[in-house]
């Protein structure tokens, strides 16, 4: 929902939520090797800034993951995103009732938390459904932080296929270790 209706919500001092991707990346594109593992990522020291986590995690109220995120999130013994209200992709839901797990097409999903009051959503990944989201032209914006490493091969940001978006630089940021952040708006033309 672009222009006159977002205007409109502006104009009442209302903003409508967002979609943003928050990831980091490898300097090859990578979110994870190709078993999922991310120990690239995790050799890094961990700033007292946090790249701007914290502050990002604060303005969502909402996240969105597929089943390999969240079972990889499992596994670090993380079952629910503090704060958040999570929603899961899967076909094989669990017996955990601090996440909603939901299945098929995600444009129902998107259609309901775009209508709904609240902070922006955070679209975590994986590669799969943010493909999906950014396929059906709910992606509002790509948080992604280009950590310098090359890792050769791995699980892409998106899931690949054939796609044009164009993207609208909003802000850069170069940290002292060499992390980038890079913070893009979708162009899409129109968004109903």
């Amino acid at each position: 929902m672009r222009g006159g209706s977002r205007d409109s919500l502006r104009s009442r001092g209302m903003t409508q939520r967002k979609f943003i991707v928050y990831a980091a990346v490898s300097a090859d594109g990578y979110i994870a090797r190709p078993d999922g593992d991310i120990d690239w990522l995790n050799r890094r020291p961990d700033p007292a800034h946090g790249y701007g986590y914290s502050k990002f995690v604060a303005s969502c109220d909402t996240v969105i993951v597929g089943r390999k995120t969240y079972d990889f999130a499992l596994s670090m013994g993380q079952k629910v995103f503090p704060g958040l209200n999570a929603y899961v992709f899967t076909h094989r839901p669990l017996d955990i009732d601090e996440v909603e797990f939901v299945s098929g097409d995600v444009a129902p999903l998107a259609r309901k938390l775009r209508a709904s009051s609240g902070k922006n959503i955070w679209l975590c990944g994986g590669a799969e459904i943010i493909a999906q989201f950014l396929d059906i032209g709910a992606v509002d914006e790509f948080s992604i932080h280009v950590i310098p490493t090359l890792i050769g091969e791995g699980i892409p940001l998106i899931a690949p296929r054939h796609r044009d978006v164009p993207l609208e630089l909003i802000g850069t940021n170069a940290f002292d270790d060499g992390v980038v952040h890079l913070h893009y708006r979708t162009a899409f033309q129109k968004r109903n």
